[in-house]
């Protein structure tokens, strides 16, 4: 997450950012445990019909959230429960989270371009926990996780740059492709 989106990140009415940043922790470290102790086939086997959902549930979010009262959303508690899971997940396979996290986001309330800066600080939380967690254990292939972190530090500036500045039409027309794509890609490998 870029520095300058920090503003844009928040909570929702009950449920503050810092509570969503300490669910996101735990819920990255019990993911990184719960990998280090059990094989991964079965979540691996999961992970597809996990996106698909996410994207599904964001694409249909806005369209069904018109439709709503404005003040009917996502409970804070059910937000909570949502994002222990999704930080679990996150930390124990990670593939989708920002799709789960955008889905769960906007139907609680935020507005894309919130849902976004948010999910990406989320995201650094729950991976970081979960990075912690790696470093200790010893299994750590170090040379391929350096490529991929780099990657992702890159990934996550460009993003953030883009979030600020991209309309939210199109926002939310990428990231429904993008979901969809992926979705594919991980049914058909």
């Amino acid at each position: 997450m870029s520095w300058g989106a920090r503003r844009v990140a928040g909570g929702v009415p009950g449920l503050t950012p810092a509570a969503l940043i300490i669910i996101s922790l735990a819920g990255g470290a019990a993911g990184a445990l719960l990998l280090l102790a059990t094989p991964a086939a079965f979540f691996a086997r999961l992970v597809p019909w996990l996106v698909l959902f996410a994207t599904v549930v964001f694409a249909l979010g806005q369209p069904i959230r018109r439709r709503l009262p404005q003040d009917v959303h996502l409970s804070p508690r059910i937000l909570a429960a949502i994002q222990s899971v999704i930080a679990i997940y996150g930390g124990y396979y990670g593939g989708g989270i920002g799709f789960l996290m955008l889905a769960a986001l906007t139907l609680a309330g935020q507005a894309i371009r919130m849902a976004a800066t948010t999910k990406n600080l989320l995201a650094t939380v729950m991976n970081s926990s979960a990075f912690i967690v790696f470093c200790f254990s010893g299994d750590v292939r170090w040379p391929g996780s350096l490529a991929m972190a780099l990657g992702s530090v890159a990934g996550g500036f460009t993003g953030s740059w883009l979030l600020l500045r991209a309309p939210e039409k199109l926002l939310r027309g990428a990231i429904i492709l993008i979901g969809t794509a992926l979705t594919l890609w991980l049914f058909l490998r």
